[in-house]
């Protein structure tokens, strides 16, 4: 197999990375960097709903062997969780760096430096957690990071609430997509996240993610190199609306999408608002889903099993 380089390599050579910050930090004047569409002067130390300014926080940063294999394989995936969301989803696992805000803020150059720790740790990979709020940031540090020897694959770990506009600013730049597709019902998502156009949203960054990278590529040792890795967090009750999801991806995105049926929802954050949220996913409910991705053709699907904790 031929030697792996990554798509930003040659985009950083062409000049073209330059650009795409340039661009990136002028959506930064009147926001719009993401469907929230907040039009705040982030430069100016004005912040929307994402409650960041001109610089990005970061919570923490490690290699991460909780992912899927492709992303895990021996070393880690190395993950760099932002603070701060622009989705905030009340159930979040993650509530104390989506909405309480812990972390800390930092420069492009310290960004920069994180991404060569993880890769000089033996990371596969750089896994970027909640990306969408600071996609100007983190290109930043791409740039700062390419001369002093960056050379794994970079990962889009997104809840699915993307501009596609953005999005076509990180072509050239991610070689893996990992977003998660949450809710099909526009009004499930305007209840847990005050998004109701987040089905459309999401549909139409899939298609362009997909444009951009196709179908999960990995090399003889099962390590993903580039492509989409599709999550679904399985709600209870059918919430997520996970048949119409997965009938979504196999017509209009791939058969072969590699996907991840995530059994491990529980209540977190404010998870008891809705009552339907207040309870532990259930193996039934689980299982359920994962048939109904097989019976809308859905076979590539991610084997590592998640634990269910029974109370």
């Amino acid at each position: 197999m031929p030697t792996f380089r990554p798509a930003y390599i040659e985009t950083f050579k062409k000049g073209l990375l330059a650009k795409k910050i340039e661009a990136a930090y002028e959506i930064l004047k009147s926001c719009t960097l993401c469907p929230r569409k907040c039009r705040v002067d982030r430069l100016a130390g004005e912040t929307g709903v994402c409650k960041t300014g001109e610089k990005a926080y970061v919570s923490s940063f490690n290699a991460h062997f909780g992912e899927e294999d492709p992303l895990v394989g021996t070393h880690g995936s190395g993950t760099i969780f932002f603070t701060h969301c622009n989705l905030l989803c009340i159930f979040c696992q993650n509530y104390d760096i989506s909405h309480l805000e812990h972390g800390e803020e930092i420069s492009n150059e310290q960004l920069a430096g994180i991404m060569l720790h993880l890769q000089n740790k033996g990371c596969h990979n750089i896994n970027f957690v909640t990306p969408s709020h600071v996609v100007p940031q983190i290109l930043s540090a791409v740039e700062i990071a390419i001369p002093e020897g960056l050379s794994v694959p970079l990962v889009y770990n997104t809840g699915g609430y993307d501009s596609v506009q953005t999005l076509k600013l990180l072509e050239g730049v991610f070689d893996i997509y990992m977003p998660d597709f949450k809710f099909w019902d526009p009004e499930i998502a305007k209840t847990t996240c005050n998004a109701k156009d987040y089905p459309e949203i999401t549909q139409k960054a899939l298609i362009e993610m997909h444009r951009q990278v196709g179908d999960l590529v990995t090399d003889d040792r099962g390590i993903a190199k580039s492509g989409i890795l599709l999550r679904h967090l399985v709600l209870p009750s059918g919430l997520s609306g996970t048949r119409e999801i997965m009938r979504f991806i196999a017509r209009k995105i791939s058969l072969n999408t590699y996907v991840n049926i995530m059994p491990q929802y529980r209540p977190c954050g404010r998870a008891g608002e809705v009552k339907e949220l207040s309870v532990y996913l259930s193996q039934k409910d689980y299982e359920t889903a994962l048939q109904m991705a097989k019976e809308e053709g859905i076979e590539r699907l991610d084997s590592r099993r998640r634990r269910f904790m029974i109370f």
